[in-house]
């Protein structure tokens, strides 16, 4: 049995939008860790806890669930006009695997206030009150995120009367524009990776499903909530505890990605599990969140339900926002049909923990639809900095 003291490595913990993380400067980590491959893999899974077989992350820093076993790198931009490089893991739960194959708009929020905070904006570009627009390049998909964030007395302003759906408490407002969100890798560079708006999708075991697919954000799967026996309305106990819907689901996400190009085998889909998403939306109706409050169909333009790494998520992730958006505003995909029909540059739309607003910017390009810009509000504050532990061996 080793005993080598803990290694001590400086970290801040940060919750961004619905979601909470570890962060760390990528000069800060162990030599072999600032590169990717098993060495970094091994770290950042020692870091929160995994693989657990209990599923409580006891002896990390995790919280067990998709949306807080996540870990952030962040180094100066190997990209021009840009300030940060920022490198997202999602860590797996119960499994000896670090997903890096997406993003995760919520902790992008925090990338904004982190690196203000390390040093890596100039000081003269800090006002003393305004806001600072910090360039972020995206480094596992190669995209740019603004972040938009609010300065008082020369420092990153955290508090405030923002709320956001699926947060407890309130707390400044920080907006984030997705640039060019789009991966394009599909038929003559278009943003639905076959082509077509909306597919026939043959899921065995469950049959053939109308599914829109699109890589706007993060790669999504999108189908009817009706065609699988939802309501849209669902909140996490009705699926999370339901394991043949669960079956169900992940098949789907499973005959989204080989339709999709991301896999070539069904087998490779357990070593991509944050990506693609899977999705089911429904018209609006009316239901009570999880935390109580009473959503009025008439104050949504759709209900959407989402999964992450096998779960239905809680609230809605950022990037799966971004793609709820942009297919949105795209006429005749599932989820713009959902919506009502027609054209429009923003969606409100309900989730599990409330409501979210959510704008999108597409233009046809050759015939092909293409989105520029997707721009959201959210939040993130520190909540611990300091030293991560991690054992040694």
């Amino acid at each position: 049995m080793s005993s080598l003291p803990q290694l001590r490595i400086p970290a801040t913990y940060m919750r961004g939008g619905t979601s909470k993380g570890v962060f760390f400067r990528r000069d800060d980590l162990p030599e072999a860790a600032r590169v990717p491959g098993p060495a970094r893999d091994a770290l950042l899974l020692r870091v929160i806890g995994s693989p657990d077989p209990y599923g409580k992350h006891t002896d990390g820093m995790g919280g067990a669930t998709s949306s807080t076993s996540k870990c952030v790198i962040i180094a100066a931009a190997s990209v021009p006009d840009h300030d940060v490089d920022y490198l997202y893991g999602q860590v797996s739960i119960d499994t000896a695997f670090v997903d890096w194959s997406g993003n995760c708009g919520n902790l992008s929020t925090a990338v904004g206030p982190f690196a203000i905070a390390n040093g890596f904006i100039p000081a003269e570009r800090i006002p003393q009150d305004g806001t600072v627009t910090v360039r972020v390049w995206q480094a596992n998909i190669g995209k740019t995120i603004l972040v938009h964030v609010p300065v008082r007395g020369g420092q990153v302003q955290e508090t405030g009367d923002f709320e956001l759906d699926g947060v407890t408490f309130p707390a400044a407002e920080i907006v984030l524009e997705f640039v060019d969100p789009s991966d394009d890798e599909g038929e003559g560079g278009s943003m639905f990776p076959t082509g077509n708006l909306i597919d026939d999708l043959e899921v065995p075991g469950v049959g053939t499903l109308k599914a829109t697919m699109i890589t706007a954000g993060i790669p999504t799967v999108f189908v009817n909530a009706a065609d699988i026996g939802f309501a849209g309305t669902e909140l996490q106990p009705a699926i999370n505890e339901d394991k043949a819907a669960l079956a169900a689901l992940e098949a789907i996400r499973v005959a989204g990605a080989l339709r999709m190009g991301l896999i070539k085998t069904a087998e490779e889909a357990a070593t991509r599990q944050h990506t693609p998403k899977v999705a089911f939306v429904a018209p609006p109706a009316d239901y009570v969140s999880s935390s109580g409050k009473h959503i009025g169909a008439g104050s949504i333009d759709l209900n959407v339900r989402a999964m992450s790494m096998g779960k239905l998520h809680h609230a809605m992730m950022g990037t799966a926002s971004v793609a709820i958006a942009t297919a949105a505003a795209v006429p005749g995909t599932l989820v713009n049909l959902a919506a009502g029909g027609g054209t429009r540059d923003a969606v409100n739309f309900g989730h599990p923990s409330g409501t979210l607003r959510v704008g999108a910017s597409v233009d046809q390009v050759n015939g092909q639809w293409a989105v520029t810009r997707a721009v959201m509000s959210r939040s993130a504050r520190v909540l611990m900095e300091g030293w991560v532990r991690v054992p040694q061996g």
